[in-house]
């Protein structure tokens, strides 16, 4: 969804740091000395497997085994949450964090290109998630693991924890994207409200002339409305340029070969974006039987809390919770992971062994 934005950004970062690549490999070894996991019980292991019958990337890392194991559900699509590392390391004190590149993303995509990921479908990586899962239960010896899913992975997360509440321990998403079968369309009323503030004439042009209704637009006209999104966003483009964009460039997991396939990856998934248009939350079901939550940034244009918070109001759950995120936008966990971290440790995990009845 953010290809556009992505590469723009990082080639303007790239521009005058061409000279201080010392300063990123210096940056880079303190990230890589930070992640080092030391403790007795702790887990750091990475590499291919096989999953839907080609190798996918997995990352367990955490500093106690007997802590919840959580499986994230990227976003993008495509884009991998592993450059996030250093930003979310507290979470592994609390969490054993399993983190996939899904086929189409980050190493998985690296490692055979385009012709090497098989069928690009929902139905495809609904089907990969559910034999990940089963690997980490026998893995980790965890009967269940808590879902976490940002973006648009929460797509294929509401799906899964719809379906398979025997394998979660709860349901987390943020930035959580609501898909309402072509109903909602609150995000592209406030992009045209702040092109027209702007006088963006020709930008307020072309979003009019696409109109409303996601289906009709192409890959290339998504990737367009996703980039004034964010761009006409203040709190959203420093996000982008603070957050994403220098947790890339100062990734210790990434060399740059490495980010240039990151940023082609995402650009190989965003037709996925496409197939999810049409999906209809509340016809798909609004019963979890498992502890729900979503935690949403106050301020996020992409996937505003409102369309979020009247599908959880309309969710059924042994317990759930809605939270917002302050001063954060879309990557609300990832610009502020210390308040993700508490809403994690306040509201989930405490529920995490909670039996109480189905209630509204």
């Amino acid at each position: 969804m953010l290809t556009a934005l992505l590469t723009a950004s990082a080639a303007a970062l790239a521009a005058p740091v061409a000279g201080l690549l010392g300063y990123r490999q210096a940056k880079r070894a303190a990230h890589a000395k930070r992640l080092l996991i030391t403790t007795p019980n702790g887990i750091d292991e990475s590499g291919f497997v096989r999953i839907g019958g080609i190798d996918q990337w997995v990352s367990v890392r955490g500093e106690d085994r007997r802590n919840p194991v959580i499986l994230e559900i990227l976003g993008g699509p495509g884009a991998s949450n592993l450059i996030f590392i250093p930003r979310t390391r507290d979470w592994e004190r609390h969490f054993t964090i399993v983190r996939w590149d899904m086929r189409g993303a980050g190493n998985t995509f690296a490692a055979t290109g385009p012709a090497g990921q098989g069928e690009m479908s929902l139905d495809r990586l609904h089907r990969d998630a559910l034999e990940v899962t089963e690997h980490v239960r026998a893995r980790l010896g965890a009967e269940k693991v808590l879902l976490v899913a940002n973006s648009f992975g929460t797509v294929l997360g509401l799906r899964l924890a719809r379906n398979h509440p025997e394998l979660y321990s709860a349901y987390v998403g943020t930035d959580q994207n609501i898909v309402a079968g072509g109903r909602e369309h609150s995000a592209y009323h406030a992009l045209v409200a702040r092109l027209r503030q702007a006088d963006k004439k020709k930008e307020l042009a072309a979003v009019l002339a696409m109109g409303a209704d996601k289906s009709a637009w192409s890959v290339e006209q998504q990737s367009r409305y996703n980039k004034l999104v964010l761009t006409t966003d203040p709190l959203s483009y420093d996000t982008m340029k603070t957050v994403v964009i220098r947790s890339l460039w100062f990734s210790p997991l990434h060399t740059l070969r490495g980010l240039r396939a990151y940023l082609k990856a995402m650009t190989f998934s965003e037709p996925l974006a496409r197939q999810a248009v049409t999906i209809d939350e509340w016809a798909e079901g609004t019963t979890f039987p498992l502890p729900f939550f979503v935690f949403q940034g106050d301020g996020d244009v992409l996937t505003p809390p409102e369309p979020a918070r009247r599908f959880f109001d309309d969710v059924t759950a042994p317990v759930k919770d809605f939270a917002l995120i302050r001063n954060a936008g879309h990557f609300a966990s990832f610009r502020h992971p210390d308040q993700f971290l508490d809403l994690m440790l306040t509201k989930v995990r405490p529920a995490l062994t909670a039996s109480e009845p189905l209630a509204r």
